[in-house]
């Protein structure tokens, strides 16, 4: 099978990182940037890395950007230029576009012009440490959509020792216990008659009404557990952009 190839145009701290992961992902990644220093710094991770001005209909063309199967938009802070090469993307016959945007209004303008992907990673990435602060069991949060998250957290102190069956998430929360990580081990979908242990990553799905009232439910019983005069930790925020 074919690998697939991807093109990132703006290589700065969220494109750069998207590259090189890409790239260590085993996928063909061509890195375009503006900005000579940014491409020396990246030329030795990815695939390609060119120096070219994105905002060149030509020049972009002559890259063969309509042949990647994915082209990410990742140019920070110029608006204009963001928005304008989406369009370009879109009218070269780019299949899948994905654009940074700094802010909702960015996001709907990139959507209406053809972006098939918008991405807040500033503001997604705030919404995952704003949670992973205010509970001790949550290690990391992603929203899915506006309805619905995932979220990875210790297993709550009071579900220890309990079967998955016994522990009931689904019937109390409405969530989906995905997988639970077991230090090296994960067990993918498990069963009723699988018994929580103390050090176990719980991966959950459900809507976010139903994941917020998990989480305050395990904070409230970690604070009466704690007492209220004590001081704890915020537990460990996982970046994973």
């Amino acid at each position: 099978m074919e690998r697939k190839q991807f093109a990132v145009i703006g290589v700065g701290r969220f494109g750069g990182s998207v590259a090189r992961t890409l790239s260590r992902m085993g996928y063909e990644v061509l890195a375009v940037d503006i900005d000579k220093n940014q491409i020396e710094d990246i030329m030795h991770d990815v695939t390609h890395a060119v120096q070219v001005d994105a905002l060149d209909f030509e020049a972009v063309k002559s890259l063969g950007i309509r042949n990647f199967d994915t082209v990410i938009v990742g140019i920070g802070g110029n608006l204009h230029a963001s928005i304008l090469v989406t369009v370009q993307l879109k009218e070269l016959g780019v299949k899948r576009v994905v654009a940074k945007a700094m802010d909702d209004l960015h996001g709907k303008v990139l959507e209406k012009v053809g972006a098939d992907r918008v991405v807040y990673p500033e503001r997604d990435m705030g919404v995952r440490v704003a949670h992973c602060l205010v509970s001790t069991n949550l290690i990391d949060y992603i929203d899915l959509s506006s309805e619905y998250s995932i979220i990875e957290m210790q297993v709550p102190e009071g579900l220890i020792g309990l079967s998955m069956g016994d522990a009931g998430l689904r019937a109390r929360y409405g969530v989906t216990v995905l997988a639970i990580r077991r230090g090296k081990e994960v067990i993918v979908s498990p069963g009723a008659d699988q018994v929580l242990e103390e050090k176990d990553i719980l991966v959950v799905l459900g809507s976010t009404d139903d994941i917020n009232r998990l989480e305050a439910k395990s904070r409230n019983r970690r604070s009466k557990h704690l007492g209220h005069g004590n001081i704890h930790s915020a537990g460990t925020v996982s970046d994973r952009n």
